[in-house]
């Protein structure tokens, strides 16, 4: 019996569940996760060589000018040594990790999620998947609402692969695009892109896509070729007068 019981473990029946029991299931970037993972013995004993947590989260791949929808894990930990759980056992086991810099807050079409995993050798890994609600931190949501009250109207919010430049930090960047709602930057200005790039506990780095209405025949090569797209790298503090400073730098970059 304890033989057939271990051949049906090793195909996922009557093996060992995992529950993963997070104590809020709202983050902001500057808290740690914290919850417990609840393993449950199955009909035999198993070995199990590992309990890892993985952050993931959704995003929009381009492929030949096709969108993909796909996903990317953002970090990843493992939490315990190898042991035994015998049959029908339960055992828990407390953990807590930070969240990565580059985690999306989940607005619009974007989701975070954990997913756990037990490492069980010759069997099916059994997983559980918890998803997460992310927000801005407080510097960080102070920073779009002043984008939003020198001039401009936050139309939309993407993850999307990070650029060739950005992918050792991160392998998504999230987007917020806004458009002009103000006489002098609907002027010059299609639109603002902005990326946070790393939080601290009082600052942020942001990365500013500046993209300059086209103008002549010159205007709508240079649009053709991406040419009229210019960025700006800030960090800001939470000190700082923000509308000030980045109507300053935006302001510079129409002239």
């Amino acid at each position: 019996m304890s033989l057939f019981n271990k051949v049906l473990a090793s195909v996922g029946i009557g093996s060992a569940k995992v529950d993963t029991k997070l104590h809020k299931s709202s983050y902001t970037l500057d808290e740690n996760v914290t919850g417990v993972v609840e393993i449950t013995g199955g009909s035999t004993e198993q070995q199990i060589d590992a309990i890892y947590l993985s952050l993931y989260t959704n995003f929009i791949r381009e492929i030949d000018d096709k969108k993909i929808n796909d996903q990317a894990m953002l970090s990843q930990f493992q939490l315990n040594e190898p042991f035994i759980i015998q049959a029908n056992e339960k055992r828990e086991i407390p953990f807590a990790f930070p969240l990565p810099s580059v985690v999306p807050i989940t607005i619009g079409k974007s989701r975070v999620w954990i997913q756990t995993g037990l490492d069980i050798k010759n069997a099916v890994d059994p997983k559980d998947k918890d998803f997460i609600d992310i927000q801005p931190s407080p510097l960080a949501n102070s920073v779009l609402t002043a984008i939003q009250n020198i001039g401009f109207r936050l139309r939309k919010v993407d993850n999307e692969q990070a650029p060739s430049y950005l992918r050792r930090q991160t392998p998504i960047v999230q987007e917020f695009e806004f458009t002009p709602t103000n006489q002098t930057y609907r002027r010059y200005l299609d639109e603002l892109e902005l990326v946070f790039l790393g939080h601290s506990p009082n600052s942020v780095e942001i990365l500013l896509q500046v993209d300059r209405r086209a103008r002549g025949l010159g205007g709508f090569l240079s649009e053709a070729f991406d040419m009229d797209e210019s960025f700006i790298r800030l960090t800001l503090f939470d000190n700082d007068n923000l509308s000030a400073k980045l109507s300053h730098a935006i302001e510079a970059k129409m002239k």
